[in-house]
């Protein structure tokens, strides 16, 4: 894991192309490569942007005069001062190749408008929230989990994370880790149980989350009650195979996808980065 020293100026590095209209230009505040796959990183927040915990915006950067736009859900909570990613390096990405060699100071180009599925407004009311993430979908469950509203509408949350190699599994496992001492939600921390599972390198528990849940596993290893449209809301983002066969699980057992127009029983977010 290496972290890149987190900037000490504000004032951003010249870009060499014009910056588009109604696009903001803001600045790499901090970077921390977590795998040679996986990084995250901190950039300024315009003053204008609004969002809600758990919405994406489309990020670029200023290499070309028509730049390549991608959705990168949000990771920092809607109070936050600066914008949270977290992302995956795809060596010949039309983005990503050039992003995971940002550094303190470089711009970062954010489209104005943030959007998305998984808001809690998009959820009726129940007792339980899953949150089922594979990879770089955990992004916006970051967000939310550091949202108080999410504990003002749910007496208890789940979070389960599946990667390929424990490494991967790091970024969520101190996001879960500093909500304790979060100043906002920390007396909410004991609120929140995370799930980690890998499907390549051996760690105590492997596997698809599909077929843990189906298994009954995953229910046995928490000591809870399997999903129940009555008591239970589910989030998932992640793999788009993952997204399938999940919401297919969830529908089986009577869940309903939900909207913001339509709220109801689980919603999924099939934006993802390239």
């Amino acid at each position: 894991m290496n972290t890149v020293p987190t900037l000490n100026s504000s004032e951003a590095r010249p870009v060499p192309f014009p910056i588009p209209a109604n696009v903001y230009a803001e600045t790499v505040v901090s970077v921390k490569h977590y795998t040679d796959r996986l990084f995250a990183f901190r950039v300024t927040r315009p003053k204008s942007l609004r969002f809600r915990s758990g919405e994406f915006v489309m990020i670029g950067l200023p290499n070309a005069e028509k730049p390549v736009f991608r959705a990168y859900s949000v990771a920092s909570p809607a109070w936050d001062e600066e914008l949270e990613f977290f992302s995956i390096k795809v060596p010949d990405g039309p983005l990503t190749q050039h992003l995971q060699k940002i550094q303190p100071g470089d711009t970062i180009l954010l489209r104005q408008k943030a959007t998305g599925t998984l808001v809690l407004d998009a959820l009726t009311p129940a007792r339980r929230l899953f949150m089922i993430s594979t990879g770089t979908g955990i992004a916006p469950f970051a967000s939310l989990l550091r949202d108080p509203d999410t504990y003002e509408r749910f007496e208890k949350v789940v979070l389960t994370h599946t990667c390929r190699d424990r490494a991967e599994l790091t970024y969520g496992q101190e996001l879960v880790a500093a909500l304790r001492d979060d100043p906002l939600i920390g007396e909410y921390a004991d609120r929140v149980t995370l799930y980690n599972s890998t499907t390549r390198e051996e760690t105590p528990v492997m596997g698809r989350i599909t077929t843990l849940i189906e298994s009954g596993k995953f229910y046995s290893d928490l000591g809870i009650e399997p999903l129940n449209r009555e008591t239970d809301r589910v989030m998932i983002c992640g793999s788009m195979h993952m997204l399938h066969d999940v919401k297919e699980l969830v529908e089986k057992r009577g869940f309903v996808e939900g909207s913001l127009s339509s709220p109801a029983d689980f919603v999924v977010e099939r934006a993802f980065v390239g």
